[in-house]
């Protein structure tokens, strides 16, 4: 399971790739899936991504909550570098915030710790909930192959050094054609890309056993 939240609008300017992540350890981990399972989180998060930078008091307003609960959740985004604060606006009491590129990619479940995997898990229901009403979404919106919704679902035959070729080459292809919050051209809209790949069950194939 892989993961990742663009920065979003600003002004033109050479697009760069975010820099790898750090390996986390299980505390750490557990602690992200917890934080993005937070439901206050996710909301501030989401308007961060579409407005690029908000104070404790604009959340506040915008998401029906107070400025010290928004204050709160801002400084626990901070500590896991979800977000950072924007340094020539803030100052005194007054701190304004922005989305920071995050991409993650979650380990085996069988090697994660119980409370680590209850937390993904959580999250993981989450995430589906959101992806089936984005999935619905793009098919209601379809207007064709010229238009902003697109639906794509096929199937083929692969060996798993396939599958991850393609994976990498796909992931080569979202930065070719993506841009940064500091390189949008005009006329771009933020898009919701999801790619799913899941190979069918076990099972015999003209009397030959497949699988994994």
């Amino acid at each position: 399971m892989t993961d990742g939240t663009p920065r979003t609008a600003g002004p033109p300017g050479p697009a760069a790739p975010a820099p790898a992540p750090a390996e986390l350890t299980s505390l750490e981990r557990t602690a992200l899936y917890k934080s993005l399972g937070n439901p206050l989180r996710r909301r501030i998060l989401d308007y961060l991504g579409r407005h690029g930078e908000a104070n404790s008091t604009v959340l506040a307003r915008e998401l029906g909550e107070s400025s010290g609960t928004t204050s709160y959740h801002l400084r626990k985004l901070a500590e896991q570098k979800l977000i950072e604060e924007i340094p020539e606006k803030s100052g005194g009491r007054e701190r304004w915030w922005r989305s920071l590129p995050f991409s993650h990619t979650a380990p085996d479940p069988a090697t994660m710790a119980a409370e680590e995997y209850a937390a993904a898990e959580h999250l993981a229901l989450l995430k589906i909930e959101v992806d089936t009403r984005l999935f619905r979404r793009a098919h209601e919106e379809y207007l064709g192959p010229q238009g902003w919704a697109q639906v794509q679902r096929t199937g083929t035959w692969m060996t798993k050094a396939d599958l991850h070729d393609f994976v990498r080459a796909y992931q080569e292809l979202l930065h070719r054609y993506g841009h940064s919050d500091d390189a949008v051209p005009e006329g771009a809209r933020r898009m919701n890309l999801r790619f799913y790949a899941a190979p069918d069950p076990v099972g015999e194939r003209e009397g030959e056993p497949t699988g994994p």
